[in-house]
């Protein structure tokens, strides 16, 4: 039986800033045009952080089904690991989804019914990414995936429950955001490459190779601080952003110098610090600046 800690790192805590800096930036742009409403905000909160949680629950269960997670370089998984039975962990999975569409459910009652149909997608996507008999992240997909929903959805569907509508400034905002989340995703999977080649997980780092995964990855790290530069003319806090450079240099770093398996693993975290603190100096900037 997983103790309290096997279960917690299980749920892979490091990838939480995922969850989060799409809401930051999402309440900031709602600020920005005097519409946030913090337990709106509070809300979306559960609910992303409740489908990260629940996401890498249900890989857990199904990448261990599978016979992926066996001998893996990174941070240890219950079936792969046999510390917990696969069906307790699926039933983890599917807990959480749960609370993410309760609390869901009261946004869409509260703003829009449409929405349920948003969050049945995120669910569906979020068991369809290793989960299934045609898993998409076995078919170099799961990036795109995480860019649309981990960015575009959840900065925007942030926004658009407080303030009712999409501000110019949200849209933008949201492809950085998704981009800094697509980073985090293929850092994992260049630091997981050789053993999901081996175990027939064709991700886009085993599709494209090392050195372009590298290159991918630097231009997602790189690009979202190009576009808070360009903002700064029409919105001078935007400058904000740009203290977050020195969070980044740690992962640009080892990837640009050839870090492999378990050297990847700063780089990870480096990549989840630099997500948070460029999604929080941005809600910050959109927020301040009205």
């Amino acid at each position: 039986m997983a103790t309290p800690a096997q279960w917690l790192a299980g749920a892979r805590p490091r990838t939480l800033p995922a969850a989060i800096a799409p809401v930051a930036v999402g309440t900031g742009a709602a600020a920005h045009v005097e519409a946030a409403v913090w337990w709106k905000a509070l809300l979306a909160l559960v609910v992303a952080l409740a489908m990260q949680v629940g996401v890498n629950y249900a890989n857990d269960y199904s990448d261990g089904m599978r016979g992926t997670d066996e001998n893996r370089v990174g941070p240890m998984r219950l079936v792969g690991s046999r510390v917990a039975a696969p069906e307790r962990v699926r039933a983890a999975a599917f807990a959480a989804f749960g609370l993410a569409c309760g609390a869901g459910l009261i946004l869409a009652a509260t703003t829009s019914w449409w929405l349920i149909l948003v969050g049945a997608a995120a669910v569906a996507a979020a068991w369809g990414y290793t989960g299934g008999r045609n898993p998409y992240g076995y078919r170099a997909l799961g990036e795109l995936s995480v860019f649309v929903f981990f960015g575009l959805v959840a900065v925007l569907g942030t926004t658009y429950v407080q303030a009712g509508r999409l501000p110019p400034l949200a849209v933008v905002a949201a492809f950085p955001v998704g981009m800094l989340a697509c980073a985090l995703l293929v850092v994992n999977n260049l630091r997981d490459a050789p053993k999901d080649g081996a175990a027939g997980k064709r991700t886009l780092a085993v599709v494209l190779g090392d050195r372009a995964t590298r290159l991918l990855f630097l231009a997602l790290v790189v690009i979202p601080f190009l576009v808070a530069a360009a903002m700064i003319p029409a919105q001078p806090a935007m400058a904000l952003v740009l203290l977050a450079i020195p969070a980044a240099r740690l992962p640009v770093r080892a990837v640009a110098r050839g870090a492999a398996g378990r050297d990847l693993i700063p780089a990870l975290a480096g990549t989840a610090r630099t997500q948070l603190t460029f999604a929080v100096l941005m809600a910050l900037a959109l927020a301040v600046q009205r």
